[in-house]
């Protein structure tokens, strides 16, 4: 989820979900080291539970980093071995490194000489053709000797060669068979799945097999998906906002953002998914990416169009129920 879940996707899912465990857009650890990490790794306090996700190879180096995010109150350090873009893997890290099992061992070993707080493996289920079960079976025996207890599964190969990550994305199979067997074979670890679950049905099906799901594109385009996660997942009593209070709790963080420096556009572009499949749904996304890029944009440009989506529902809704009170006496001739 490079370049998007950044803070501001973060707080802005934090006001639908409170108790899902969020993850930010991996970093690496060249820019954690040498880069502006107040811009890198700063977040509002209300996004919390938050895990930090690394990219890199070197123990060292991730050691290193893993301490810096301790230091800036992550919940837990995650290290990407499932991205296959051809910029991640010049810089030897994602998922070319499911083909050193050893290297990301020493690297979870490492982490977890330096921090208190988890360390979690993000994996795929294999890649070009180191995509055997007792490939993925010896993956996980290496790494989880070196003190990895909880691995992230993509439950799709990657292509290293020849497909782009989206393609990556679509192409390979889902093989939620292989995720359930690891499960199988490693009792004792937390195996959460990932890849292509667009519902909670669907996410509650695999948690009767499986420790945990993740959800990555289904919950950016749809982000309201998430609603329902602290009742139906973590027992919450209180009812999920709706869709109008979660816009309203973020023109105060947009005002100040703002005020730092912050372009709208750099917020409101995680929030075009709010009202999906809803009436109204497509004036809402038109008009928040036009009124975000115009010079001086405010929360109050978010607000008016939040208005304006309403009407134009209630205005859909009304003239729907009209037709459909019309159609009724013609459906009883029938």
């Amino acid at each position: 989820m490079l370049d998007w879940t950044d803070r501001h996707c973060r707080y802005f899912l934090r006001q639908i979900s409170r108790q899902a465990l969020l993850y930010s857009e991996m970093v690496t650890t060249g820019a954690v080291l040498h880069g502006d990490r107040e811009r890198l790794l700063s977040y509002t306090l209300c996004e919390k539970p938050l895990a930090l996700q690394l990219g890199g190879s070197e123990a060292l180096d991730l050691a290193e980093c893993a301490r810096i995010g301790e230091g800036f109150g992550y919940d837990e350090i995650n290290l990407n071995v499932g991205c296959p873009s051809d910029r991640v893997q010049r810089g030897r890290f994602g998922a070319c490194l499911m083909a050193e099992p050893h290297t990301v061992a020493a690297g979870v070993e490492a982490m977890k000489g330096a921090v208190k707080i988890p360390v979690t493996v993000k994996s795929r289920i294999g890649i070009d053709d180191l995509d055997s079960y007792e490939a993925l079976q010896r993956f996980v025996k290496v790494v989880s000797d070196a003190g990895c207890s909880t691995f992230i599964v993509h439950a799709r190969k990657a292509w290293l060669k020849g497909l782009s990550p989206k393609e990556n994305r679509e192409i390979p199979p889902l093989r939620y068979d292989v995720v359930e067997a690891l499960k199988a074979d490693f009792p004792a670890l937390t195996i959460v799945l990932n890849g292509g679950i667009e519902t909670l049905d669907q996410a509650a099906c695999h948690l009767q097999r499986l420790d945990g799901v993740m959800l990555g594109r289904a919950a950016y385009h749809n982000p309201y998906l998430l609603a329902e996660v602290d009742q139906r997942f973590f027992g919450a009593d209180e009812p999920p906002p709706t869709r109008e209070a979660v816009v309203h709790a973020m023109l105060p963080y947009i005002e100040q953002q703002l005020l730092k420096g912050s372009r709208l556009h750099a917020i409101t572009r995680h929030m075009l998914g709010l009202y999906y499949a809803q009436p109204g749904g497509r004036l809402w996304r038109r008009h928040l990416g036009e009124a975000a890029t115009r010079p001086n944009a405010s929360a109050l440009d978010v607000e008016a169009l939040l208005n304006e989506a309403r009407t134009q529902s209630a205005e859909r809704s009304r003239y729907t129920e009209a037709l459909e009170l019309e159609a009724e006496p013609l459906c009883k001739t029938q």
